[in-house]
């Protein structure tokens, strides 16, 4: 029996540019998939009423270290050079895999929570092989729809991040592929990729293995590149194109420091960008590159990164992107004494890297990133009605600058009401629990160690 959902009398941004907005517009769900959009639907259906809400395609985190939920805040004014030491060489080597998934389902509640319906898990902390089991099943529990992108583990710093020997092991992502990531899931809600730390990080043998891995497994890629004072100077889509690696199944994150030639590289090799900009202007990896990445012809998205020293939500991300990219400009123009360029950023823009350009970063953007008919039902609902967000003049603007969690109302995964009037429908309480066992384990082993 088909299961119909229908959205009633919302605001409708669909991110569509065949729909555009519809001040006052309907959407009809039918067993996970978006039946159709338009002014006003009649049909047998459940109905949400959308009046005074502001209704989106859920946004999309392109990359997350979802592990770290656990350690929220531990770094709060860390560099990049102090989250190697201070997480990856003091917290990580201690995670059991309960810690892997008491974060992961906390994390990605707390995705859902702020109405991020897509997540890259760029999980480098598979210390064992039910490392990432604990991640997936975490996962899977949550609802959520994520791209679980197998990284290494990290149990020393020296041996997984100073030219590093040791490659990601084959034979585990080839029994992760097979057990949780069949042919059919490929439709499903989660999907494998592989998560790299790439050339100067690791030697060359084992970049070429992980690269020809992937490529073996028919996965994506996704890799940190050009970030901080260390990895800005590596040259490492210049090596890897030296290797003859570039590919459009790679996804280059932050990508601060990349040189006009590398570029030009990653965009004529058909790859995508994930830009951190909350993490990239407060840890130092250098100017968030939105408008670099748009300059050269890609389709920038955002992510979130570490909640060790950032927050966990999209809002944060747009608001950090647009002021500081527009900020640097403003700076440079005023410096040449010339007129602001027509191609600043617009807050509409910032709400399209949001959704569409993560779900094309992610590879899903035919099923996630736009409310169009065809693609699977993840939406979210903003209360427009709030304080903080009424009277609405620009709906986009409405979201883009002015909303925050507070305001994620209702929240639809595959068709999937994972958040109604306000509140998760997930046990909350429990996954608090564990991430605060989490933590305190943590902690005391941090200690003992010590």
């Amino acid at each position: 029996m088909t299961h119909r959902i229908l959205l009633r009398a919302g605001h409708v941004l669909s991110m569509d540019p065949d729909i555009g907005d519809l001040p006052r517009g309907d959407v009809l769900i039918e067993d996970g998939r978006i039946a159709a959009v338009d002014r006003d639907i009649s049909a047998d259906a459940e109905v949400l009423d959308m009046t005074g809400r502001i209704v989106i395609p859920g946004f999309v985190d392109s990359h997350r270290h979802t592990w770290e939920a656990s350690i929220r805040n531990v770094a709060p004014d860390a560099t990049l050079d102090d989250y190697f030491v201070d997480i990856l060489d003091t917290f990580a080597p201690l995670y059991t895999p309960e810690d892997v998934y008491a974060a992961n389902l906390a994390g990605a509640l707390e995705c859902l929570n702020a109405g991020i319906t897509t997540l890259v898990d760029w999980s480098h902390i598979n210390n064992t092989p039910e490392h990432p089991d604990a991640a997936i099943r975490a996962l899977t529990e949550a609802g959520i729809r994520a791209q679980y992108a197998y990284g290494s583990a990290n149990t020393s710093l020296a041996d997984y991040w100073f030219e590093s020997k040791i490659a990601i092991p084959g034979d585990d992502v080839r029994r992760i592929r097979t057990e949780y990531f069949s042919a059919d899931s490929d439709d499903g809600l989660l999907t494998l990729a592989l998560a790299t730390r790439g050339p100067g990080f690791c030697v060359n043998d084992v970049v070429t293995s992980e690269w020809g891995l992937a490529r073996e497994l028919g996965i994506p890629i996704t890799v940190h590149v050009a970030m901080g004072r260390l990895a800005g100077r590596f040259g490492m889509v210049k090596q890897l194109h030296d290797l003859g690696l570039l590919g459009p199944d790679t996804t280059y994150i932050h990508c601060c420091y990349l040189s006009e030639e590398e570029w030009r590289l990653v965009a004529d090799s058909g790859g995508t960008v994930s830009v951190a900009p909350q993490v990239e202007t407060q840890m130092g990896h250098g100017w968030p590159p939105v408008m670099k990445a748009i300059e050269h012809g890609l389709r920038p998205s955002l992510s979130i990164d570490v909640v060790t020293t950032v927050p966990g939500d999209m809002f944060t991300q747009i608001r950090a992107a647009f002021g500081a990219e527009r900020a640097r400009v403003n700076a440079d123009s005023w410096q040449a004494d010339i007129p602001v360029p027509d191609t600043m950023l617009t807050a509409r823009q910032m709400l399209e890297i949001a959704t569409r350009n993560g779900a094309h970063v992610a590879g899903l953007e035919d099923r996630t990133g736009s409310l169009t008919p065809g693609k699977r039902a993840d939406v979210v609902a903003i209360d427009a009605t709030a304080l903080n967000v009424a009277p609405v003049h620009d709906a986009a603007a409405a979201v883009a600058l002015s909303a925050d969690v507070s305001n994620v109302e209702t929240v639809l995964v595959d068709g999937v009401v994972r958040k109604r009037d306000g509140r998760l429908t997930a046990d909350v309480a429990r996954a608090r629990r564990l991430v605060e066992e989490s933590r305190d384990r943590l902690l005391a082993a941090k200690e003992a160690r010590a």
